[in-house]
């Protein structure tokens, strides 16, 4: 049989004709007549289908009726399994199970369906998710993840590291990977990217290996981040500690993958690892291993053992927690874990091991830690001077922006070397601190500053001036000085407890106190204009940045102005001489207003030398007036005062320095000590201006030039002849009797020049003087302006304290003299018509003149005022080739002089030059009379201003005496070659010794060669013939008139030569 016909067999045995009619309990329900519709035949198939549904009926109905408890059917088994029993009844009872595992296998057919359209779906929905968010990645290059921000540090002269400039996040010093000691790198790499050097910036074992454990632990914690990955968060993400919602997060970290593969392939492994080593924060503020190594050892990254490596290795992972010096025993903990995996990596042995866990590191980490200097971070006024330089010539020079230059230096990785002298900055610092160089009584002045914020919201800022009132409800004459700081302390506190209201806010409160009257100290080399010392202020300096009275504040300078804008000027273009006479008498300025000299004073004609030393202010006036105030403004400014107002118009009023006062210094804003001092370095370094520098060079990270002052270019700003005019006449203002500073400046045999300053009532005090090397500035005076007291030394300390620092500073120097150019002559001026001495002028005095400008006839009062013969006046003695040089740990002098130079022929000596400032001796002429045997010898040769002996000829021109002849009176060093030969009114013949050693005289190098007696006297010149400048010495003296009070005794007291 086949098996269709068994199968339909088997459905009539299952389904007899009348199993409908069995099975239908219902029937009598139908209405009377009711007759079925007939159905056509249907295929076999469809039919069992609808005897399917008749037995599922019916299987429903008889369940229900059991349940009932009614009759069951006809034909119906009521004993539960009794169809089974029946065949095929067993597989009709299943039926419908089967069904339900159709329907559930179609319902997950269609979850699956779904799902994978999803999938497919998502997926391409994510696919274009991602190429969206990777389209939008940042570009990169190898460039920009070398750290562009990296600490600037400031080296002195000698090389050392002075001072750290930099940002919280750039506290970073840049090293190379060959100077990260191997055992650093294995560390950080065992810990934190074991797989570093294989993968190509994405570890997917890491990734799954945290997938895995956050699986199980229930939270994701720990990361799969790789080395170059991380370096790409920190350099191309740096703001992804501000992400906040998880697409954030997943945006970047898919970014940061693709950017990773992309970076393995730009850069090496070592340059990666570089750059991260540079990059990572390790705690303390530190960032990069080299600014971590200086924290936590105090020593560079290449000199770190393994144990300290480790310790430094172990910090990367939250440098919080692992600060070695806050937190050292989880320091501890995480250094094993890195010994641990280094170990295990096969980056150490066992024994390297063990001996880095027995190392007491911590020990040593809190013993540095003791070492810091926690005020290192103030600056010294020095130091705020040089950064607000460096960033100034930033903006000047290199075009940046401020914020760029801000940038630069705090940030930038500069290294700045400072032209700071360590040694002369301590003299500087220890003199400020020394209570005998101020005013007894000091007190104390405050500067405060107070902002609160009330209920409302409304902000009040109070300053020094509400305080002032405020204190004046109860002492009139407050006016922001008190007796301790304690005072000033509580003063604050009383106002700002009067102000402060409940419910109100104190923003910020500022009290500073400061001792008073205040000082500031600038110190410049002069010939390279390179700032060797500076002081802002007297007492402790609390913060960086604050008022520096030495490079900031402005103030008037009072008569050291009259040098800059009416004496040089007057010199150097407008024909005037140190001879020039102006009256000083009852002189009003243009509007009216009078002229007033400090002591109220007339002094009747002076001459501009006398009016330097003694700091007349007619005469200043009436001369600036006559070269007009436009050209002592520019010459002013040429010297490099930039605060001084050409014309300005403000509150309704104009305002200009091109004035009357200008020579007073009485200008609109003032000066700083820094520019003033600047501008005095000029005239010692022979006209040439150099600006101020505190900085030799600015080199970048990579050790490029930014800025260079190493070989500065000068600016002339007066003739060399001017400014050794200025200097002559400026140093009468310490040695002239009548001078200013006379008996306040004692600087032993250094030769010194300087001017004073005073304003009204005595607000401001200056000295401003040099040395042959050195500048120094000193102001002195109140913060608030108020004038000095008329008591005890408030007048005169200015003084005080540039002695006593610019002593100390010059008993390490070698003494010298000033020098003088040979386009600057000496003419003997008759002190009654000041035009050149004649025979019979009663107290003529030597002057110096430029070239060209010395008088062009002789005394009209004395004599018949007859044109001079110019071939007779000689140049000074005191040149560049012939300067004395006295160590003060010597007992002897040493002298360097030329060859004498051949004098003009004189007969008998009369009148044959001038003589040099070293003494009563003028230049012989080779054909010159013999000694002692000239006609009125004793104008021979008058002495110039303050020495003993002139340059030497061949042959003497007649000693000092007024008897003709030479003698012992005059005690010309000119006498100090051997001796007269002539009996003539002096010495015997033959005093001099056959080696030519004068006993009248300095010993003889130079001419005293000659075997006889007289070889010196007729030979060449005198050791001391040259350059000797007054000063005690034996046979010395000035005779005739011959000392301008001005200029006299530079080198006291020097022994006489043996």
């Amino acid at each position: 049989m086949r098996t269709g016909d068994r199968k339909k067999k088997r459905r009539e045995e299952a389904f007899p004709a009348d199993f409908d009619d069995r099975i239908m309990p219902g029937d009598d329900l139908l209405p009377d007549g009711f007759v079925p519709e007939e159905t056509p035949e249907e295929p076999e198939r469809d039919s069992s289908r609808r005897r399917t549904r008749h037995q599922e009926t019916a299987v429903r109905d008889i369940s229900r009726s059991l349940m009932e408890g009614a009759d069951i059917p006809e034909g119906s088994s009521s004993r539960p399994g009794e169809q089974g029993k029946h065949k095929g009844q067993g597989r009709r009872g299943r039926r419908p199970r089967s069904r339900a595992l159709t329907l559930i296998g179609n319902i997950f057919k269609f979850i699956l369906i779904v799902l994978l359209v999803l999938i497919i779906g998502g997926g391409i929905f994510a696919f274009f998710q991602v190429r969206a968010i990777l389209k939008n990645a940042p570009e990169i290059s190898p460039a920009q993840f070398i750290p562009s921000e990296a600490a600037t540090y400031i080296y002195d002269a000698d090389g050392k590291r002075e001072q750290k400039l930099t940002l919280p996040e750039a506290n970073r010093d840049l090293v190379s990977i060959k100077d990260i000691p191997k055992d650093l790198q294995h560390a950080v790499v065992a810990i934190e990217d074991e797989r570093f050097y294989r993968h190509n910036g994405v570890d997917p074992k890491g990734i799954a290996r945290a997938l895995v454990k956050g699986l199980k632990s229930g939270h994701f914690s720990e990361g799969a981040s790789t080395i170059t990955q991380q370096l790409l968060k920190n350099s191309v993400f740096p703001d992804w500690m501000k992400e906040t919602t998880f697409r954030q997060r997943l945006e970047r970290k898919i970014q940061e993958q693709f950017l990773a593969l992309k970076l393995e392939k730009m850069l090496t492994k070592e340059q990666i690892l570089e750059d991260y080593l540079n990059t990572i924060n390790l705690g303390a503020g530190c960032y990069g291993v080299q600014s971590a190594a200086y924290r936590y050892f105090g020593l560079p990254v290449s000199e770190l053992s393994l144990s300290e490596a480790t310790v430094i290795a172990g910090i990367t992972q939250n440098p919080t927690a692992y600060n070695p010096i806050t937190n050292p025993e989880k320091n501890k903990k995480r250094r094993t874990e890195v010994l641990n995996a280094m170990l295990r990596q096969g980056y150490i042995t066992q024994s390297q091991y063990a001996s880095a866990l027995a190392d007491d590191v911590y020990a040593r980490i809190q013993d540095n830690e003791s070492k810091v200097d926690t005020t290192s971070t103030i600056y010294t006024f020095y130091q705020d001077a040089l950064i607000d330089q460096v960033m100034q010539d930033l903006e000047e020079q290199k075009g940046y922006t401020h914020q760029q230059a801000y940038k630069a230096v705090y940030s930038g990785g500069l290294r700045i070397y400072s032209a700071q002298d360590d040694d002369i900055q301590q003299i500087c610092d220890e003199e400020f601190e020394n209570p005998a160089n101020f005013p007894s009584g000091t007190e104390v002045g405050i500067d405060y500053a107070l902002s609160v914020e009330d209920k409302s919201g409304q902000i009040t800022d109070y300053g020094n001036e509400d305080l002032r009132v405020f204190v004046r409800k109860t002492n009139p004459s407050f006016d922001l000085m008190y007796g301790t700081a304690q005072e000033a302390k509580d003063g604050a506190a009383a106002f700002r407890a009067s102000v402060v209201k409940d419910g109100d806010t104190v923003l910020g409160e500022r009290v500073t106190v400061a001792p008073q009257p205040q000082a500031s100290c600038v110190i410049i080399d002069s010939a390279t204009g390179l700032v060797k010392a500076l002081v802002g202020g007297r007492g402790t300096k609390e913060a960086s940045l604050t008022l520096n009275r030495a490079s900031y504040t402005q103030r008037q300078p009072g008569s050291t102005f009259k040098i800059l804008a009416v004496y040089a000027p007057a010199l150097d273009e407008a024909g005037k001489t140190l001879a020039t006479v102006y009256k000083d008498e009852p002189y009003n300025y243009e509007d009216g207003t009078p002229v007033k000299d400090a002591e109220g004073t007339y002094a009747g004609d002076v001459t501009i030398r006398q009016a330097i030393v003694r700091s007349i202010n007619v005469a200043a006036v009436k001369c600036l007036t006559e070269i007009t105030p436009q050209v002592g403004f520019d010459y002013a400014e040429k010297f490099g005062i930039t605060s001084l107002v050409e014309s300005k118009t403000t509150d309704g009023g104009t305002f200009s320095d091109v004035g009357q006062t200008l020579a007073l210094g009485g200008l609109t804003y003032g000066v700083t000590n820094l520019e003033l001092t600047g501008a005095y370095a000029a005239i010692a370094n022979d006209g040439q201006y150099l600006k101020p520098h505190f900085y030799t060079q600015v080199l970048d990270t990579y050790g490029n030039v930014v800025l260079d002052n190493t070989d500065p270019e000068p600016r002339t700003v007066i003739r060399d002849s001017t400014a050794a005019l200025l200097t002559s006449a400026m140093r009468g203002v310490i040695s002239d009797p009548e001078g200013t500073a006379y008996g306040k400046i004692e600087l032993g045999q250094m030769a010194a020049a300087g001017k004073t300053g005073t304003t009204t009532d005595y607000r401001d005090s200056w000295f401003v003087g040099f040395t042959p090397y050195l500048t120094c500035g000193i102001w002195a005076g109140y913060d608030n302006n108020a004038p000095l007291p008329d008591k005890d030394t408030y007048h005169t300390y200015s003084k005080t304290l540039w002695n006593s620092i610019m002593s100390r500073i010059s008993q390490s120097q070698t003494i010298s003299a000033f020098g003088m150019p040979s386009d600057v002559v000496s003419v003997s001026i008759c002190s009654d018509s000041h035009m050149a001495a004649a025979p019979g002028c009663p107290n003529p005095y030597t002057e110096y003149f430029a070239k060209g400008t010395e008088p062009k006839n002789y005394c009209n009062i004395h004599g018949d005022g007859s044109p001079v013969d110019q071939t007779q006046q000689q140049t000074d003695g005191i040149s560049p080739d012939a300067i004395t040089i006295y160590k003060s740990d010597q007992a002897t002098v040493h002298t360097q002089t030329p060859d004498a130079a051949d004098g003009a022929s004189g007969s008998a000596g009369e009148n044959t030059g001038a003589a040099g400032p070293g003494g009563n001796q003028g230049a012989a002429g080779n054909t010159g009379g013999a000694s002692g045997s000239g006609s009125a010898g004793g104008n021979t040769g008058v002495a110039g201003p303050g020495g003993t002996q002139g340059t030497a000829g061949n042959t003497p021109g007649g000693s000092g005496n007024p008897a003709a002849g030479t003698g012992n009176a005059g005690g010309a060093g000119g006498a100090a070659g051997g001796g007269s030969g002539s009996t003539t009114g002096g010495t015997p013949s033959g005093t001099g010794n056959p080696a030519g050693s004068s006993q009248q005289g300095g010993q003889s190098t130079a001419g005293g060669s000659s075997t006889s007696a007289a070889g010196n006297a007729q030979g060449g010149s005198s050791q001391n013939g040259v350059i000797q400048i007054g000063g005690n010495q034996a046979g010395s003296g000035i005779q005739q008139g011959g000392s301008d009070k001005d200029v006299i005794e530079i080198l006291n007291n020097i022994p006489p030569a043996q």
